[in-house]
């Protein structure tokens, strides 16, 4: 299953969003544009449904329905967010739709509260809330039926398939220095710190596959790599070692914490495209990464989903990522601050990337030059 569309209304920086997604969907934009904000738009979806998650924990984890609010809200302040679930990009009516508007409660802490929250199977509407119960008692719109078993049965594969979303943007120094950063991690940790210890989790047979396939990619793209294992010290703590070519034998051995930046979030991003079936939403995936890699990407990424049957959805600012001629323009979702807040548009829609595309230009060269700021020339005269 995939998410075919999104409606978002006063969501961080975008005011109006009205867009179809499709297997593959690449974010591209400026700067502080919105495509870490689109994404969490998802992850919010995914907050909602989680064991151990739901509404008041997940409004409370971003600072509050304030931090969440459009600066650019005006006369109707509430938060919306619709999303549209199809089996495939092709189906041409969706599966189930799933809305949800927030606003706050007057009077107390101004807790986050539902305006509505509404579900549909088909074009049959299952849920339209607030309902009776609701309006007897008004505490019952603190919590979302999403997040309650015993409310969601009729609609269960709406939470089932949105709380096993998947997001990885690896920090390669929290993987190689776990210890160093004191304190309770990041639920879902999204930034790897943990990642050692997924992997030492799955199943022995899957992670020894998934691990021979990672290290047939890193054979290719890291020079003199032999092999890739995990294993475990003698005080049991996970690690991942590599063999490297060496003149002396077993001397080319190396543990994550020696290992570079580049191969860590290659290892994490190979990971994460084995790992389900779910929806991956991914920052960056670049970083770090040799350009000759980088522009592979697109094609691995097509060839690993299409086995899972799995949607992707990822930022970029790489040229060399988006030089890919398979991307198509409907892919692709350009974002574009305004004085309105940001704009959000397939460029296949655009008439004048359109007609570059139809050229024979690539998204690179058609898409991102609209998203160099207008005054960047002046950034070397700053003192």
């Amino acid at each position: 299953m995939i998410i075919s569309h999104i409606t978002l209304k006063n969501w961080r920086n975008f005011r109006s969003v009205d867009v179809d997604l499709r297997d593959r969907v690449f974010l591209v934009g400026s700067n502080a544009s919105g495509k870490s904000n689109f994404l969490d738009a998802l992850r919010f979806l995914r907050d909602l449904a989680k064991d151990g998650g739901g509404l008041q924990k997940a409004v409370r984890d971003r600072g509050g329905l304030s931090k969440i609010r459009c600066l650019y809200a005006r006369r109707y302040p509430d938060v919306e967010i619709e999303v549209h679930l199809s089996e495939n990009e092709l189906q041409t009516a969706p599966t189930w739709r799933y809305a949800i508007g927030l606003k706050q409660k007057k009077g107390g802490q101004n807790e986050p509260v539902l305006s509505y929250e509404r579900v549909w199977k088909g074009d049959k509407q299952l849920i339209d809330r607030p309902n009776t119960e609701d309006k007897r008692d008004v505490l019952r719109l603190t919590q979302t039926y999403l997040e309650q078993i015993n409310a969601n049965a009729e609609f269960r594969k709406i939470p089932k398939f949105l709380e096993s979303t998947l997001y990885l943007h690896l920090v390669p120094q929290l993987l190689r220095y776990p210890e160093a950063f004191s304190g309770a991690g990041i639920q879902g940790d999204p930034f790897g710190r943990n990642f050692l210890e997924r992997v030492t989790k799955t199943p022995e047979k899957t992670r020894r596959s998934r691990l021979k396939k990672i290290e047939d990619a890193l054979r290719i793209a890291v020079p003199q790599l032999k092999q890739l294992t995990d294993v475990k010290d003698e005080m049991g703590i996970p690690h991942l070692e590599a063999v490297y070519e060496h003149w002396r034998p077993g001397a080319g051995k190396q543990r994550e914490d020696q290992f570079s930046d580049g191969t860590l979030r290659l290892i994490g991003l190979l990971w994460s495209l084995l790992e389900s079936d779910s929806l991956l939403l991914l920052e960056e995936p670049e970083l770090s990464l040799n350009a000759g890699i980088t522009s592979k990407l697109p094609s691995l990424i097509y060839r690993l989903q299409k086995a899972k049957k799995r949607q992707i959805m990822l930022s970029t600012h790489s040229a060399d990522l988006l030089s890919d001629e398979g991307i198509g323009g409907e892919e692709v979702l350009l974002m574009t601050p305004t004085a309105e807040g940001t704009k959000v548009e397939p460029v296949s829609l655009i008439k004048d990337i359109k007609l570059l595309l139809e050229g024979g230009l690539s998204i690179a060269d058609a898409a991102l030059p609209l998203t160099v700021p207008p005054a960047i020339d002046k950034l070397i005269l700053v003192k």
